[in-house]
């Protein structure tokens, strides 16, 4: 198990989220695992409330479950039809997005800085947080708040991440993004809508070896 650093004083909220969301994406703790959240804050050298935030938020993500009497376990992965499940809605909601950022007067300079993605080395968590960045980025530019939130909400595809990393995700999803970006500075809709779909559905396809060997 690697070590836990202690979360920085000034940052303190946002350090212990970035922290507890590392341990289960990292599988330090284990899908369904129970989350005892005084061990939690003494590995962290924290008090307890911060935990209990972070917990919050990671509920809200997805990667968390609160049960009455029972507190936070680890959320469990993704099957093969929760993961088709969710490429459909992405595949719904996202071009759209897209489209809609084409129209408008996003700073495409702004998201262009968002579409890089880290390397191997920074590890699965890092990739993850920078993919999300841009995605949820790009929805808010499309100017629609439902659209933007019901985006943000399918963050539970961080789960498929735990399950398994493609490593053919390592600079081409960057690519991708950047087709997206493109399209949506030339302010075309129809070519941003298709490169979004286009990486959608290329991220499905890298994901699927996992997945040919597992029940739907």
């Amino acid at each position: 198990m690697s070590p836990i650093r202690p979360a920085r004083r000034l940052t303190l909220t946002e350090d212990v989220y970035t922290s507890v969301q590392a341990l289960i994406m990292d599988h330090v703790v284990a899908p369904g695992e129970r989350i005892n959240i005084d061990a939690l804050a003494r590995q962290l050298e924290v008090s307890p409330t911060p935990v209990r935030e972070a917990l919050a938020r990671l509920e809200a993500d997805g990667l968390v479950r609160k049960r009455p009497l029972a507190g936070y376990t680890a959320a469990p992965l993704l099957t093969r039809a929760g993961f088709e499940e969710l490429v459909e809605m992405r595949l719904i909601l996202e071009p759209a997005a897209a489209q809609r950022a084409a129209t408008g007067g996003i700073d495409a300079d702004a998201l262009r800085a968002e579409a890089d993605l880290p390397d191997r080395d920074a590890g699965i968590a890092a990739f993850t947080a920078q993919d999300a960045r841009f995605h949820h980025l790009l929805a808010e530019s499309a100017g629609n708040q439902m659209l933007h939130e019901a985006i943000v909400r399918l963050r539970s595809h961080l789960h498929l991440f735990r399950l398994h990393f493609p490593p053919a995700h390592y600079g081409v999803s960057a690519r991708e993004h950047h087709v997206v970006v493109d399209a949506i500075a030339a302010r075309d809709p129809d070519a941003a809508g298709a490169a979004m779909r286009e990486h959608i559905s290329a991220a499905r396809e890298r994901h699927l070896p996992y997945f040919a060997a597992r029940p739907a």
